[in-house]
């Protein structure tokens, strides 16, 4: 059904997100990415050399490992994939964060940015050189693989999201509208339809 000439449908208005919420969630990226490379320039320093170092008996170890592929060490031969997959994921994830206006979306991107951007970090700066670089692990569980902070961060913001979803959030968050800015009906002849 179409509307009388001159009357428009208006579709449920997105509002972009607020300045705060893109500085914090780039300043939670940014913070992540710096909390992952101190932790593992100190696991350089520490552990280089050392045997496993256990903070809760066997359950938790401190273990420096070089990881030149994906979780559980998939695709060892082919780091300049998971390079470029990286800068794929964080220039999307940078591109679109205007567009994210909940709060909790906002942290998990946040975080999401930060642990790719940790580990791409490595890929670009450590041996065996540019785009080629082993990711630094240094945290150790029984039957699992060794992570890192940036490790911490994807996770989390995986759990966040998938919550949220399960949740039915919108990454928008655009709340309930004020009146006359929702979706409208047909109108005709001046009376709705």
């Amino acid at each position: 059904m179409q509307a009388a000439a001159g009357t428009t449908l208006s579709q449920p208005s997105r509002r972009p997100a607020s300045p705060g919420t893109l500085w914090w969630t780039v300043a939670l990226a940014g913070g992540w990415i710096a909390l992952d490379q101190a932790t593992k320039h100190w696991a350089v320093e520490a552990l280089t050399g050392a045997q496993p170092v256990p903070v809760v008996a066997d359950w938790f170890q401190l273990r420096l490992v070089y990881n030149s592929g994906a979780a559980f060490s998939l695709g060892t031969g082919s780091t300049w994939v998971f390079t470029l997959l990286a800068s794929v994921v964080v220039a999307v994830l940078l591109w679109n964060l205007p567009r994210v206006t909940h709060r909790g979306y906002a942290v998990a991107v946040g975080l999401l940015i930060g642990g790719a951007g940790g580990n791409l970090v490595d890929r670009l700066i450590r041996e065996p050189g540019f785009g080629r670089g082993e990711v630094v692990d240094f945290f150790a569980l029984p039957n699992f693989p060794v992570f890192n902070v940036a490790d911490i961060g994807i996770t989390s913001a995986a759990l966040l999201i998938g919550l949220l979803a399960l949740r039915g959030e919108d990454f928008t968050d655009v709340g309930s509208a004020a009146p006359g800015s929702g979706p409208q009906s047909a109108v005709r002849n001046g009376e709705p339809t």
